[in-house]
């Protein structure tokens, strides 16, 4: 996972280096609250490709709850965000953070398979999603079925990667490029909010780890925030993920590469990298780290 976000990182860097914003799209600003700055700036348009590899290499919320559930720590209703706070998220930027963090949310949920907070949760991610014109985007029908049926999990990461691709597509359309970075940050911190409780519940090194190895993630993901800085919300963003990427200069990452090793599956043989990552990070670190990322998430949540 660590050398694919190298790549990521070096991806990053050429896409927003050598594709420009599409300047010819004259749509109007009031009708999407495009921020002046960004129409100004016009900021470098980062390839659909990127996106991709980002929501690829962000934690998921299925894997980090996969990981919490795999560790037999017990669901916490209280790790999640209160779907009340959405009435708080009243711009585009706070609608656009509040979809991710839900959505983030609903990850967690499903691993559990608390279906009487599907509902709930769906129900915020679409009003949130329609305050950005992008709700026709999501099938609810197929994400409350599979949710509530509790169907296989990777039919709904299936559908959830589709949707956020169709919205995407239209953002860019729209000249609101920026909202899908957002919604991203929103789903990353979320995840890692989620990791830090259990973190302080459960002290489990495993948990401890995860929470490290996002130094590399947030790399990728401020260089992407960066890119449209403009937006006086996005700077902010920035300054308060600045304040968490601070803290991660104390902590080290080691990575040493292994010999693949030989599997076989289904009577095709294939190769499994047998490569080792090592977390290095004091208790004071990881603690400061902690707060930090529940003191910006909360105050996200406060619009």
């Amino acid at each position: 996972m660590y050398r694919n976000v190298i790549l990521l990182i070096a991806t990053v860097l050429l896409a927003t280096s050598c594709r420009f914003f599409d300047s010819n799209r004259n749509l109007s600003k009031e009708d999407f609250d495009i921020p002046e700055g960004l129409l100004d700036e016009k900021p470098l348009e980062v390839a659909s490709e990127v996106i991709d590899d980002m929501i690829q290499n962000v934690s998921s919320p299925v894997e980090m709850a996969a990981i919490i559930k795999g560790l037999k720590i017990p669901f916490n209703r209280d790790y999640i965000a209160n779907t009340k706070d959405m009435n708080n998220l009243n711009t585009s930027f706070q609608k656009a953070v509040g979809l991710g963090i839900y959505g983030a949310d609903l990850g967690y949920i499903n691993m559990y398979e608390r279906t009487s907070l599907v509902i709930n949760h769906i129900t915020t991610i679409k009003s949130l999603a329609d305050g950005i014109q992008v709700g026709q985007f999501f099938d609810f029908n197929s994400l409350s079925r599979i949710a509530t049926n509790r169907e296989n999990i990777d039919s709904l990461l299936l559908i959830s990667q589709q949707s956020f691709n169709r919205i995407d597509s239209y953002l860019r359309e729209t000249n609101r490029a920026h909202l899908s970075v957002v919604i991203i940050a929103g789903v990353w911190i979320e995840g890692l909010y989620i990791a830090s409780r259990v973190a302080e519940d459960a002290k489990h090194p495993r948990i401890d780890e995860t929470i490290g190895e996002q130094k590399v993630i947030m790399s990728s993901l401020m260089l992407l925030l960066n890119n449209y800085k403009g937006d006086p919300n996005v700077a902010k963003l920035i300054s308060d993920f600045e304040e968490i990427q601070a803290l991660y200069k104390d902590v080290r990452i080691t990575y040493e590469y292994g010999e693949p090793i030989p599997v076989e599956k289904d009577g095709v043989l294939t190769f499994k990298q047998n490569d080792t990552q090592t977390i290095i990070m004091s208790d004071e670190t990881l603690n400061n780290i902690i707060k930090k990322v529940q003191s910006v998430r909360n105050k996200l949540l406060i619009g």
